[in-house]
């Protein structure tokens, strides 16, 4: 065990070396303190980026007709493909993966309401196209596009919280009429845009925006998510089987890239968390290392100590003290001086990196300039599971800066002791 009389022998020794520990101790805090901020920056980077994917599935593919580069069967190149509704039918159909699908038709216009007006996409979609883009209704404020709404061809339309002040200003929308063109919508529903963004689309059913806008026929995009497709690997093997089927369909040639566009969520957060990884990992070497030269100085000055203490060791083992207790004498020393600087490091970094997330929080930071739906930078702190990592750094920092110098301070002899100056 160790007892009270080790405890005062180690304060007295470092009372004895005020300054030469405060400078040691010094660089183990620094050296923790910018551990703690790094990964502070780090998760604040991959969190800002994190913040983006935020209304977007992980599993999201969107499919969208283009020109045909190669000549394929006796066809030209440069031929315009164009998707038609048996694509959107053929979905679940020829591929088991496919989960939530929707197809869309999109259509520019302006939307009326007495003396307000205001330029509005159109998107006919399906109801799943709000799960797969993460669209949410406002509390009380009406729902999404439903399956009825597609059979019947209704005339209902969806509106972000922007167009419903601009054309109601104070009132709400639900349930009144707005006429787009010559067309009368009824509003049934506003969805949450925390954004509130001028360019926020509005919905209406896909039957509907075919029928009106796109002279029954025909569609302009697809989107649907997947499952059981994780690996790069799969998703490559999905992508090739998905163009076989389409260039099939549509008489183009799988392998050219160019007839059909597809972007796969998938892939850019594979892209985005690899590159974060490596951004983290970079971090953990340079807070690392900064710590690893704080312990050396540790390590430097405990063996000085041990050093000047050759007399002290060398009388101790002569009235009978045992090496494992100068052992324990040695790296209790080493581990005190470790833990106490880095702990006032640790805390420190801590402590700022919540400040600076308090500031941005109440500065409304982290946003990108001209950007409101863009997050660069969000919440810059570390979890409890890296302070945990951090003390278990900080204790073997201390055992591994001791062990050493009270080796050395073990093999020292009585007479050895008795010679040193």
């Amino acid at each position: 065990m160790f007892d009270f009389d080790n405890f005062r022998e180690i304060f007295s020794t470092i009372k004895k070396n005020k300054l030469r520990t405060f400078l040691t101790g010094f660089s183990v805090s620094w050296g923790i303190f910018m551990l703690i901020v790094l990964l502070g920056a780090g998760n604040g980077l991959r969190n800002g980026v994190m913040y983006n994917f935020r209304n977007m599935a992980m599993n999201k593919i969107e499919v969208w007709p283009r020109f045909t580069s190669k000549p394929y069967k006796g066809l030209q190149s440069n031929r315009q493909i164009s998707f038609k509704e048996d694509d959107y039918v053929a979905l679940n159909r020829e591929h088991s993966e496919v989960d939530l699908k929707s197809a869309t038709i999109n259509h520019g216009d302006t939307l009326f309401y007495g003396k307000e007006f205001n330029n509005c996409n159109l998107n006919g979609v399906f109801p799943d196209y709000a799960k797969i883009n993460f669209v949410e209704m406002l509390v009380g404020k009406g729902r999404f596009i439903n399956n009825l709404d597609i059979v019947e061809k209704r005339k209902v339309i969806v509106i972000s919280p922007r167009i419903e002040e601009i054309l109601f200003k104070k009132e709400s929308g639900l349930g009144k009429y707005v006429k787009a063109g010559t067309v009368m919508y009824q509003v049934v529903g506003v969805y949450k845009d925390d954004n509130k963004s001028n360019d926020a689309p509005c919905y209406i059913p896909f039957s509907t925006g075919q029928s009106l806008y796109n002279a029954g026929y025909g569609l302009n995009q697809l989107s649907f998510t997947v499952i059981g497709v994780n690996t790069e690997d799969e998703t490559t093997a999905f992508e090739d089987r998905f163009r076989q089927r389409m260039g099939r369909r549509h008489q183009f040639d799988p392998t050219d890239k160019s007839a059909i566009g597809m972007w796969n969520t998938a892939n850019e957060f594979r892209m985005f968390n690899s590159m974060m990884n490596g951004i983290i990992f970079f971090v953990w070497i340079v807070g690392i290392g900064t710590l690893i030269a704080g312990i050396v100085g540790v390590s430097n000055i405990m063996l000085i100590s041990v050093r000047e203490r050759t007399k002290e060791f060398g009388i101790r083992k002569a009235v009978g003290a045992s090496p494992i207790s100068i052992l324990k004498l040695v790296i209790f020393e080493s581990i005190l001086i470790t833990a106490i600087f880095g702990y006032v490091g640790m805390i420190s970094g801590i402590g700022l990196t919540e400040l600076i997330n308090y500031g941005m929080q109440a500065s409304g930071a982290g946003e990108a300039a001209g950007q409101d739906d863009i997050s660069m930078f969000r919440d810059p702190t570390v979890s409890l599971t890296i302070a945990l990592i951090s003390t278990g750094v900080l204790i073997l920092a201390g055992v591994l800066a001791g062990y050493f110098p009270a080796r050395k301070a073990v093999k020292i002899t009585a007479i050895e002791a008795m010679r040193a100056e």
